[in-house]
């Protein structure tokens, strides 16, 4: 028998109905301006849920030492980052008297409390104690779990090794659950992989790509948040825009960018 379903829909596949019901204002009478900061905060949810699946494919692509399909994913996770930019222009139609008319509705919420933002970060090789210590446990469990793992970087190195360049063992089996301190032996390798190397310097680049697209993503959200709100605290009790500005300028791969100027 085939598994096709013929009562199939384009609605019931992607749950258009129950989708549809998630928008659910707080501001009484309705605020106008409400239903978009939710549909733009629901649907960075949706690509954070996305981007962990993509960081996930390329770990398995670095580790198996396999570079088109890791250069593919990583091109989706930097287009991916430029949407979530790009959404930051929809933002900004909002005034900051528009925000301000159901802002207080919003409590104690913030996306501050995006656990999976955190997650992304965790990945992306964050070790902090603090990073998800305001989220709930089952939260708190799943990012520890992340951060007791390699991250991206650590995967990279992985790949590297297997394409015959000389990463020390005790990199390869660091204590994952601390933060990577840059590496002078690891840039010394960075150096060669770019001048003899030019299909694994592909995979540096990609991964530069998705370190300036997260930055700047960083910076156009600072910048989003200061225009509106100034410098008021942020909703979940955040410092608002000076904790968002203290996050800028912090490079995800650092041995990447200690090389520039040695190529």
């Amino acid at each position: 028998m085939s598994n096709y379903d013929s009562a199939l829909t384009y609605s019931s596949y992607l749950a258009v109905d129950e989708l549809l019901e998630l928008q659910r204002l707080q501001s009484e009478p309705a605020e106008h301006d409400e239903m978009l900061f939710i549909i733009i905060h629901q649907t960075y949810e949706l690509w954070f849920k996305q981007l962990i699946h993509e960081f996930q494919r390329a770990q398995e692509n670095l580790e198996a030492g396999l570079t088109y399909p890791a250069l593919a994913t990583l091109g989706r996770i930097r287009t991916i980052l430029k949407v979530c930019v790009s959404q930051v222009d929809i933002l900004e139609t909002m005034t900051p008297l528009q925000f301000n008319s159901f802002r207080k509705f919003l409590s104690s919420s913030s996306g501050f409390q995006s656990a999976q933002f955190r997650e992304v970060e965790a990945i992306l090789g964050r070790r902090d104690s603090k990073m998800a210590s305001h989220l709930p446990p089952e939260a708190q469990a799943k990012i520890s779990e992340i951060t007791h793992k390699r991250s991206l970087w650590d995967s990279t190195l992985v790949y590297f090794s297997k394409r015959g360049h000389a990463i020390a063992q005790s990199y390869l089996e660091r204590d994952f659950s601390a933060h990577y301190q840059p590496n002078a032996e690891v840039q010394d390798i960075l150096v060669a992989i770019h001048k003899d190397d030019p299909e694994t310097a592909m995979i540096c680049e990609r991964l530069v790509d998705i370190d300036e697209g997260l930055q700047e993503w960083r910076y156009r959200h600072v910048k989003m948040v200061e225009r509106t709100i100034g410098h008021k605290s942020g909703t979940g009790g955040s410092s608002g825009v000076d904790y968002l500005a203290s996050t800028l300028h912090r490079p995800v791969f650092v041995d990447l960018w200690a090389v520039r100027d040695r190529l």
